[in-house]
């Protein structure tokens, strides 16, 4: 897989999977665009790699990143992610913003994307989408249901540009040790941390899928066991998930009183 001279863009890259898939890209010889909310963290991962800075909104940065670039984008790295607590009755505030960030950059950055793409037959898009969109995320109902929605919408542009020359991934780890897991509160250390992976071997994971031209990138292989057992026995794989959240619920409140 080559991607000397190409022109790459990574949002959510001024640290953790984003800085990570940077540093590779650069290492295998891209001019990377490294998109962040934090500028400062932005110009560091660029001033480190050669790259350039684009900081800013990740749903707004394909066309600068593109003039900085000099005018190409060969592949997108959706990566930019939110993880808001709570369930049903987290406020419409966080939903709205986990739907914007998680989903709709996605969706926009596409927009914009594909015109050049199918014109010239070649393009390659990177959604971070998290397990949680494959499987769930207990605790976390805003991130479940948008990083599901990630992945459906990088399914539906496999399916519609496949043949055109688009090539799609969803990157789906389950815990990375990055700051966003350090955020996740107590029950995204006690789910996630145990097993969690280093940023550095998603990336790796990553490159492995672009040279077998796969799409679910599955940084950690018991998530593709979870995911089959989700699709073909699904009540067996539902009991056992709420196993886990009163697992979850007694070690932070408490066992349930007897009787």
């Amino acid at each position: 897989m080559e991607f000397a001279g190409s022109a790459v863009v990574v949002t959510g890259a001024g640290g953790g999977i984003g800085a990570a898939l940077a540093r590779r890209f650069a290492t295998e010889g891209a001019q990377v665009a490294v998109n962040d909310l934090d500028a400062e963290k932005a110009r560091a991962v660029a001033g480190e790699i050669g790259g350039v800075a684009v900081p800013g909104d990740a749903a707004e940065v394909v066309a600068p990143a593109r003039e900085m670039l000099g005018g190409r984008i060969d592949t997108f790295c959706a990566n930019a992610g939110v993880a808001p607590h709570g369930g049903a009755d987290a406020p419409d505030e966080e939903w709205e913003h986990a739907w914007r960030v998680n989903s709709m950059a996605h969706v926009r950055a596409a927009r914009e994307l594909l015109p050049e793409w199918l014109e010239r037959g070649s393009g390659r898009f990177v959604a971070t989408a998290s397990a949680a969109g494959l499987l769930t995320m207990v605790g976390s109902a805003p991130y479940s249901v948008t990083k599901h929605a990630a992945v459906a919408f990088a399914e539906w542009l496999a399916v519609t540009y496949r043949h055109r020359g688009v090539r799609v991934h969803a990157l789906c780890p389950e815990g990375v040790r990055t700051d966003m897991l350090e955020s996740a509160g107590p029950v995204g250390r006690m789910v996630l941390a145990p097993e969690a992976v280093e940023a550095e071997q998603v990336a790796d994971a990553v490159f492995e899928a672009f040279a077998e031209d796969r799409f679910l990138v599955l940084p950690s292989p018991r998530t593709a066991e979870h995911y089959a057992a989700r699709a073909t026995a699904t009540d067996r794989w539902l009991g056992g998930m709420n196993r886990m959240q009163r697992k979850v619920e007694e070690q932070l409140t408490g066992p349930p009183p007897a009787g």
